[in-house]
């Protein structure tokens, strides 16, 4: 999914923009593919599309994107959603989303190993340090991935990250 991995590069390049006064604009990356962003100042919200010789590459992020997971999977209930960046070109869908929670990592990750069984994808990293529990797998003709953390934060809750994508490419 190379247009994963340049979203969440072009993410970085939003958010530093987000910090600033400028709320739309255009840019070009070093491989001469060119894009459009957004920031709505009031929801925080940042959006961008960018033109690649595979077709054109969208993003939206921030904690009131709506949540829609490719593959079946859903957020774990309860969780507060922190950041949510969804990514999509053609086929190819891909989320992040960032959320806190007052389930234990170790019940996080139980519930996302479940979930990943039933979407068919099967378990290929899972590690654990410092009180945070980690897993990851794909399923392996769909092309479907998915990896979540979780880790204990300073006040008693969990931090997860969920990162889901679909390319049947």
């Amino acid at each position: 999914m190379r247009y994963m991995a340049f979203a969440v590069l072009a993410s970085g390049a939003l958010a530093l923009s987000a910090c600033g006064s400028e709320t739309e604009g255009t840019f070009t990356t070093e491989d001469g593919e060119t894009g459009e962003y957004t920031i709505d100042q009031d929801s925080g919200e940042a959006s961008m599309t960018v033109s690649t010789p595979d077709g054109d590459v969208t993003m939206r992020s921030g904690n009131e994107v709506p949540i829609d997971l490719p593959g079946g999977f859903s957020l774990i209930s309860g969780a507060e959603v922190l950041s949510n960046t969804v990514v999509s070109q053609a086929d190819s869908t891909g989320s992040l989303v960032t959320f806190k929670s007052d389930k234990a990592p170790q019940e996080i990750a139980d519930f996302y190993r479940e979930e990943a069984a039933r979407a068919g994808v099967e378990i290929q990293i899972e590690t654990s340090i410092n009180g945070g529990r980690m897993i990851g797998g794909e399923h392996d003709e769909s092309g479907l991935t998915f990896s979540v953390t979780a880790y204990p934060d300073d006040d008693g809750n969990t931090i997860g990250q969920l990162t889901i994508g679909e390319d049947p490419g």
